[in-house]
C-alpha cells in the first residue's frame, strides 16, 4: 500500500472555483452541477473561506419550499466550514472526513483558499497507480 507522507497539494483539486456570498444560489447549482463536483467553498475577498455550499443545502431548500431565484450563497452556506491546511496529513484529513461524514474538505495555505481534497481524490491516488503524474494541472 501507498505510503501516508503525499503532500495535499499532490492531492487536491486546484485550481479551485469558489463563490462569494453575495452569488445567486442558481448560479452555484449550475457551477455544481456542470463542474461535476458536490460542494463550493464560499470566500471572501481576500481568500478566506467563510462557508460553503453543498447540494444537501440546496436540497434543503427545495424541501423547504424556498424560492432558489431569490437566494444567495449566505442566504443557505454553512457556516465557518472545516478546513485544513496545505500542510495537514492525509491521515488527518482520512480522519476528519470519516468523523465528521464530509465529502470534501477546503484547503488552505496561509490562511487562503489553495484548493479542496475530495474523499475521491485519496481513494484515485490508492487505487489508480500514476494517475496523478498524468493531470493536466500537476504542475500548475
Amino acid at each position: 500500500m501507498k505510503g501516508t507522507d503525499i503532500q495535499l497539494e499532490e492531492l487536491m483539486t486546484k485550481p479551485v472555483f469558489s463563490a462569494s456570498k453575495e452569488t445567486p444560489i442558481k448560479d452555484i447549482t449550475f457551477e455544481l452541477f456542470y463542474g461535476f463536483f458536490s460542494g463550493m467553498p464560499i470566500a471572501d475577498s481576500n481568500g478566506k473561506v467563510i462557508g460553503i455550499v453543498t447540494e444537501i443545502d440546496i436540497l434543503n431548500q427545495i424541501r423547504d419550499g424556498k424560492d432558489l431565484e431569490k437566494l444567495t450563497a449566505g442566504d443557505i452556506m454553512t457556516k465557518n466550514p472545516i478546513t485544513v491546511d496545505v500542510n495537514t496529513p492525509i491521515t488527518d484529513v482520512i480522519n476528519i472526513m470519516i468523523e465528521k461524514n464530509v465529502i470534501r474538505l477546503p484547503v488552505t495555505k496561509a490562511g487562503h483558499l489553495a484548493g479542496v481534497i475530495a474523499r475521491r481524490d485519496i481513494l484515485r491516488y490508492y487505487f489508480q497507480p500514476g494517475y496523478f503524474s498524468r493531470l493536466p494541472w500537476k504542475n500548475v
